[in-house]
């Protein structure tokens, strides 16, 4: 089913990305003015808009469309969407809202990262009409109607167009990707560290920034409802905390980056047995949150605060 009711007229929509269930998710407030927080790709617009009708959402009933973040998991369907809902009024943080007018730079440099794969899998964004584009600062509120709204939360760290949205009425966190990834199927959890934007130390701020919140559950866009808020977020910290040592393991033995990979997988075997004893559903996750791109990420972040360039690239094991 692509179409989930959580409770308090809030509606989970699988986007089925890639063809795959359960990766990546975006959530119906079916309030007086309907908002979809985050829109999956541009190659899953169809599925999102197949399942909005399902819940009763018509062309002229939408309301918002607000992401987390540009991030073409959670904003590549945002031109297409806002075509098909014409009134819809798309929102995000203001250092990412002039990407959505004007995709070019983000698709440009998405491909020189993904190549064909961006095609594969993501598709391309489109852009939305400047008029149509709300930016928000660092807090925010967003009407839901009929006194119901999400209040909006700057949350770097991950990427640094990144909020966090609390529904009034729910209680609901909608997390993005600011405190990693969740899969449901296993209870595990993994970072999700990729370049450019990953800085440790303020992604954990944003992660208590979370907590400080006190929602009744956490919304992950990969993937689902989390209701164990303390223990859950506790975890997000020591897996970032854990990767980031990891790769400064890597460094040191100036390991390259397959070697890098391998050595990670291996030392946090045992932490994801669950996880590696579902080969399909491993596979799956690693397509969406893959070693290589946390690696990256994390290495990134260290060249600045070490004043060290590291190449997993050039590096010979």
């Amino acid at each position: 089913m692509a179409v989930t009711f959580l409770g308090d007229e809030v509606f989970q929509i699988d986007t089925q990305q890639s063809g795959y269930a359960g990766i990546t998710a975006g959530y119906l407030i079916r309030s007086s003015k309907p908002c979809l927080v985050e829109t999956g790709t541009a190659s899953s617009a169809e599925t999102v808009i197949a399942a909005l009708r399902e819940i009763g959402i018509e062309k002229n009933d939408l309301a918002t469309i607000v992401v987390t973040h540009v991030h073409l998991d959670h904003a590549g369907g945002a031109g297409h969407l806002t075509s098909h809902f014409p009134k819809a009024q798309l929102i995000a943080h203001e250092r990412g809202a002039r990407h959505l007018v004007d995709p070019s730079r983000l698709m440009n440099s998405a491909r020189r990262v993904f190549g064909k794969l961006l095609d594969d899998v993501m598709g391309e964004l489109l852009p939305t009409s400047g008029d149509r584009v709300t930016s928000l600062g660092d807090v925010g509120k967003i009407d839901l109607g009929n006194g119901r709204s999400l209040a909006t939360y700057y949350a770097p760290g991950h990427a640094s167009h990144h909020i966090g949205l609390v529904d009034s009425t729910s209680g609901d966190l909608y997390v993005g990707d600011a405190a990693g990834v969740y899969i449901q199927e296993t209870k595990t959890q993994r970072p999700a560290t990729p370049p450019p934007d990953f800085d440790l130390e303020i992604t954990i701020k944003s992660i208590e920034l979370f907590r400080t919140l006190a929602p009744k559950r956490l919304l992950f866009s990969h993937y689902g409802p989390v209701t164990n808020i303390g223990e859950t977020l506790d975890v997000s910290i020591e897996e970032l905390k854990l990767w980031v040592e990891l790769v400064r393991d890597a460094r040191s033995e100036q390991l390259d980056l397959d070697h890098a990979v391998a050595m990670i997988k291996e030392k946090t075997h045992e932490r994801y047995a669950r996880l590696l004893n579902d080969p399909a559903l491993s596979h799956r996750f690693e397509e969406l949150n893959s070693t290589g791109a946390n690696i990256v990420g994390i290495n990134r972040w260290l060249d600045g605060i070490e004043n060290s360039e590291y190449s997993f690239g050039d590096a010979a094991h």
